[in-house]
C-alpha cells in the first residue's frame, strides 16, 4: 500500500495547500479551510483506493465533503482508512502567519482510532524520550526526562503549547522548571512533527488540543519513532457522551501512540501552506508555484522530504529555478 499510494497523497496534500495558499493573509480562514477541502476531495476522486474518512470534517449534517463516514476514490483495493485535516491552522493562513499545513493519513481498515472531535491532553516527544516520559508524571519530571534523554539541561528544552487560557498552570509550571516555552496561536500537529525532528528547535509539545490532531499527530509519530501520551478532556456532559458511544467512560485511560494509530501500514502526508518550522510554504511564481512535502510510511521506515514544482503556464515561465 505504502509504496504505490505515497507520492499520489503527496498530490493530494498539495491540491490542498496550492488552493489555500492563495488566501494567505485575506483575513478569510472559512475560505482558506473551504477552497483546501474542495481540492483534496477532488484530488481524492482520482486514488485507486476503496477509502473512507475515518477523521475529517466533522459529520455528514455538518460538512459537504471529507465528511466522516465519506466513501472515496475509485472503489478499488486496497480498502483503507483515511485521517484527513485539510488545513491546519486555517486562522493562521487568514493572517499569512506561519506553521499551516495540508495532512493525510491513511491505514489498513481499523488501523486508526475514529476520534470524536473533543478536546485531548497530549504529552508529545521524540524519538530520544520515547517510552521514558509519562503523562502522569509531575511536569518537571517529564522535562528532566526529555532534557537528559538529549543530554541537555532543562534550561535548553523548549516546549510548544498553545496560547490558550486553559494553560495557564501548564505555562507557569514549565516556566518555574525552568524550559524555554514556544506559545502557538494554532497547529499542534506541525508542532507534533516538529517535536520529532531534530534541528526545528522543538523538543515536546504538551497541553490540551484536538483528539483528530491526536490521531494524526500519533500516525506520524509512528513513522518518525516519537511519541504520544494523551487523555479524552470532554468539556460537558454532550461530549462524555460522544465518548460513551465509542467505549470510552474513563476519563483517566491513558491513549498511547499505539492505541491512536495502531495499523501496520501507516502512510503520512503533510504539504507546507505557510512557512513554518519544519515546511517551506507555497511559493508562487509566473506561471507555476513550488511545494515542500513529507511523505512517511510506519512500515517501511521512510521519510521523504519533496521539493514539486508546479507548471501552470509554460507560456509564462522564462526560467526554472530548481535550487
Amino acid at each position: 500500500m505504502e509504496r504505490a499510494l505515497s507520492l499520489e497523497f503527496v498530490r493530494v496534500t498539495e491540491a490542498g495547500a496550492l488552493a489555500a495558499a492563495r488566501c494567505m493573509g485575506q483575513g478569510d480562514n472559512e475560505e482558506a479551510d473551504r477552497a483546501a477541502v474542495e481540492a483534496m476531495r477532488e484530488a481524492m476522486d482520482g486514488l485507486h483506493i476503496a477509502g473512507t474518512i475515518v477523521i475529517g470534517e466533522g459529520e455528514r449534517d455538518q460538512a459537504p465533503m471529507l465528511y466522516i463516514g465519506e466513501k472515496v476514490g475509485t472503489g478499488e483495493e486496497p480498502e483503507i482508512d483515511i485521517a484527513v485535516d485539510p488545513l491546519e491552522g486555517t486562522n493562521l493562513v487568514a493572517k499569512g502567519q506561519p506553521n499551516s499545513i495540508t495532512v493525510m493519513a491513511a491505514s489498513e481498515r481499523g488501523g486508526l482510532l475514529h476520534a470524536p472531535d473533543v478536546y485531548m491532553e497530549k504529552l508529545i516527544v521524540g524519538p530520544p524520550a520515547a517510552g521514558k516520559v509519562d503523562i502522569n508524571f509531575p511536569v518537571r519530571a517529564n522535562l528532566a526526562i526529555i532534557a537528559n534523554s538529549l543530554d541537555r539541561e532543562i534550561k535548553d528544552i523548549t516546549v510548544a503549547i498553545l496560547d490558550r487560557t486553559r494553560h495557564a498552570d501548564l505555562i507557569q509550571e514549565v516556566r518555574a522548571a525552568g524550559a524555554r516555552i514556544k506559545l502557538i496561536p494554532d497547529g499542534d500537529l506541525a508542532a507534533a512533527i516538529s517535536a520529532a525532528v531534530s534541528g526545528t528547535g522543538v523538543h515536546a509539545v504538551m497541553g490540551i488540543g484536538g483528539a483528530p490532531e491526536g490521531v494524526l499527530s500519533a500516525a506520524a509519530l509512528r513513522c518518525l519513532g516519537g511519541e504520544i501520551q494523551a487523555r479524552f478532556w470532554p468539556r460537558n456532559d454532550e461530549e462524555r457522551a460522544r465518548l460513551a458511544e465509542m467505549g470510552i467512560t474513563d476519563s483517566k485511560r491513558v491513549f498511547r501512540t499505539n492505541d491512536l494509530a495502531s495499523g501496520q501500514r501507516i502512510v503520512f502526508a503533510a504539504t507546507g501552506v505557510t512557512h513554518g518550522d519544519l515546511f517551506q510554504g507555497v511559493d508562487f511564481f509566473g506561471g507555476g508555484a513550488r511545494t515542500h512535502s513529507l511523505v512517511m510510511g510506519a512500515e517501511s521506515g521512510t521519510i521523504r522530504f519533496l521539493e514539486t514544482v508546479h507548471v501552470f503556464d509554460r507560456k509564462q515561465i522564462s526560467r526554472i529555478r530548481l535550487h
